[in-house]
């Protein structure tokens, strides 16, 4: 497979993703673990399982040492790049936006790994966190209810390819896992605060009022997904992501 620097359409620290004749191939970095790499494309397997619309995997393979992923390539715009470009029309956009991960919501997929597992592992390697911030996050976090629905983990207008026919397809399952849906609402309530307050307040009231969930129940999900996302190590996010740790009053 040969890539081309002039395709490259992503750049990440730990990654370069670029469109060629195969379709979408994502290009990770020599430090990135391969078992992140093939749990990504199993996750991405067990998502397309469910029937819902996204890229399917192609293939895990090496490229000059390097394991890289390729995925079927979807053509259209991202939701993101339709709001920037149409601002009047940014509250039926976001309506579509809750449709459509109320709709992943709704699926079950058995096999993926639990999002109350992943939380505790990431809320207890966090070195920013004394053990007492830990220990009263970890019980907050035992005491929120169980659920196995389908939980994206990135969820963003980013991640939302519209074709010209207005159909919608969800990318990027790397962080995909089952559990509590308002988990996974404060997890994109926090995505877009970090770049716009008032849209995360529309998405919120969007979510809130569309799944017929109190806005204090998913927001008392904000301090343990902002603690996990801690883990990402943005340096840029850090004082965001500590503000909501530090406010939260612990129950």
């Amino acid at each position: 497979m040969k890539l081309e620097a002039n395709n490259i359409i992503v750049e990440r620290p730990h990654k370069k993703v670029y469109k060629c004749e195969e379709g979408i191939v994502k290009v990770f970095s020599e430090s990135h673990p391969k078992a992140d790499v093939f749990n990504e494309a199993l996750n991405q397997a067990r998502i397309e399982e469910t029937g819902l619309a996204v890229a399917k995997v192609l293939n895990v393979c090496q490229i000059e040492g390097n394991w890289a992923l390729t995925l079927e390539y979807k053509e259209g715009k991202t939701l993101a790049q339709l709001m920037e470009e149409n601002p009047e029309k940014t509250a039926a956009y976001m309506e579509q936006f809750v449709d459509l991960q109320l709709s992943i919501h709704e699926k079950k997929a058995p096999l993926l790994n639990k999002l109350k597992d992943k939380l505790i592992r990431q809320i207890n390697s966090l070195t920013e966190l004394d053990a007492t911030q830990r220990y009263e996050l970890l019980t907050r976090l035992d005491g929120m209810p169980k659920h196995t629905k389908v939980c994206h983990g990135d969820f963003n207008p980013t991640n939302v390819i519209v074709a010209e026919d207005g159909t919608m397809a969800v990318i990027d399952w790397a962080h995909a896992t089952q559990g509590n849906a308002s988990a996974d609402a404060a997890m994109t309530y926090l995505l877009f605060a970090l770049k716009d307050e008032k849209l995360a307040e529309l998405y919120l009231d969007t979510f809130c009022k569309k799944s017929d969930t109190a806005k204090q129940y998913v927001q008392k999900w904000l301090p343990i997904v902002a603690a996990a996302q801690l883990t990402k190590d943005n340096e840029l996010e850090k004082e965001f992501l500590m503000r909501w740790i530090d406010v939260c009053e612990y129950q």
